[in-house]
């Protein structure tokens, strides 16, 4: 692609930044883009065998800024391996490793990912927090959201509410919250022109005002989110200043208790990476939690999960031992975390909590969520029917029965068809179908045959 077939604005943008090295830059949109994946801790401590087979077969090489992500090459469809239908690995540009990467999320810590659709980097913090903590991962459009809670299921997250709120709802429920808070805040998309023809038709001078508006709208509430001592990584995929350099200089300006920590660019003419830019500011531990129109609680830890007490609750905690009660016998290595239960009809949810994230009726209240947590069971008729969200995050051996599958056989296949499969007529009952290790949904085994139970959405083509 020639810069002649781009936005003039852009190009001078461009020229003015880089000067002589722009060269550089403009050769590098004759180049192919770059492919990444990164692999999914999550899975990846429960199947070594499998990863060494991902790496030898796809002739994977390491991204030098991100641990766990690889470079692949265009010939090769990670997309259509089973590998990905188990969650192993998130296909995602490997620029955009970095900005969880300088977050540097930890097991246990309560984090916000206030733009997070479509989940490359929520499923970036949840491989790094090992289930461990509360991440409320939020994405304001349904649509997206609801893709968002999906690669959530498929990753085997546990410790994830998804929402869908405008920032401004999230902060006066969440004050002074979370530790750290990651904003890859919308923006004019110039680091995606290489590979989204779309985002150049987008682009103009007014659009990159409009970004800039609309992100310093939302750096002010995650400001207030964020605890004393907490950690906020602000990225975005774009080359110019206005939504990079000068967007952290009046963030700095406006909030005195804000420290930049770390500020990095990743340029396409440099690295191996379609471009980005993150900076690291961390709230100095004096600064006071903001209170103005605060509808629930401050960071004070003295707020109590209402929810769990009362007569509101009793039917969630019935379907909660209901459940419980079954998984004795289907799950006898399963155990729940931290957290409460809550019910959504005939939906049977786990909501994990933290310390600074007590939910209750009130905070509950008027928020969208389309994934509550670990969702667990459908409620049948007085039966109890798991679901897939659950068969996602277990390991074979937390099942009573499992039944694994060679990535490369036809029953594999056939299992992601959709099929119903043949199995030894000693298995009966609900039995966890595993590819390599690797979870793939639920099977219910009677008379020698396994009725297959992925959700008709997630089939593959017959």
């Amino acid at each position: 692609m020639g810069k002649e077939l781009l936005p003039v604005g852009f190009v001078t943008s461009i020229n003015e930044i880089l000067g002589d090295a722009s060269c550089d830059f403009w050769d590098s949109y004759d180049s192919p883009r770059t492919h990444g994946l990164r692999l999914n801790r999550l899975k990846a401590v429960h199947a070594a065998d499998s990863v060494k087979k991902l790496i030898r077969n796809f002739r994977l090489t390491p991204v030098p800024w991100c641990e766990t992500g690889y470079y692949y090459d265009e010939s090769v469809r990670p997309g259509k391996h089973p590998y990905h239908a188990a969650g192993l690995y998130y296909i995602q540009e490997p620029s955009a490793m970095s900005a969880v990467e300088l977050l540097n999320p930890q097991p246990g810590e309560t984090i916000l990912d206030l733009a997070a659709a479509p989940g490359g980097k929520t499923s970036h913090i949840a491989s790094n927090m090992m289930g461990r903590g509360l991440l409320v991962s939020n994405e304001i459009h349904p649509e997206r959201a609801r893709i968002l809670a999906e690669n959530v299921e498929r990753m085997g997250i546990t410790n994830t509410v998804v929402t869908s709120a405008a920032p401004d709802q999230l902060s006066r429920r969440f004050v002074a919250c979370f530790d750290r808070i990651m904003l890859d805040a919308p923006c004019s998309g110039e680091g995606m022109f290489r590979k989204d023809a779309a985002a150049i038709a987008e682009w103009s001078p007014e659009h990159v005002d409009l970004c800039v508006a609309r992100q310093w709208d939302i750096v002010q509430e995650a400001y207030r989110m964020l605890k004393p001592g907490g950690t906020l990584a602000y990225s975005t995929c774009t080359f110019n200043t206005a939504e990079n350099e000068e967007m952290i200089e009046r963030i700095l300006s406006q909030y005195p208790d804000l420290e930049l920590q770390q500020m990095k660019r990743l340029w396409p003419h440099l690295e191996r990476g379609e471009g980005h830019f993150v900076a690291i500011l961390v709230k100095t531990p004096a600064a006071e939690a903001y209170s103005d129109d605060q509808e629930t609680f401050t960071n004070s830890g003295k707020a109590q999960a209402k929810s769990n007490r009362g007569g509101k609750q009793a039917p969630a905690l019935s379907a909660l031992a209901d459940f419980q009660d079954w998984a004795k016998q289907d799950l006898p290595g399963f155990e729940l975390g931290g957290g409460t239960p809550i019910l959504f009809g005939e939906e049977l949810y786990w909501l994990p909590v933290s310390e600074s994230v007590p939910w209750h009726d009130k905070q509950l209240k008027g928020l969208k969520m389309p994934r509550a947590g670990l969702h667990l069971a459908h409620l049948k008729k007085n039966r109890i029917e798991p679901t897939h969200a659950l068969a996602m995050s277990l390991i074979p051996d937390q099942a009573a029965r499992s039944w694994d599958l060679p990535s490369d056989s036809a029953e594999t296949a056939a299992y992601l068809r959709g099929e119903v499969l043949s199995i030894p007529s000693e298995y009966r009952g609900w039995t966890l179908v595993t590819t390599d290790g690797l979870p793939l949904g639920w099977g219910k085994a009677s008379g020698g045959q396994l009725k297959n139970h992925l959700p008709k959405g997630l089939r593959n083509p017959k």
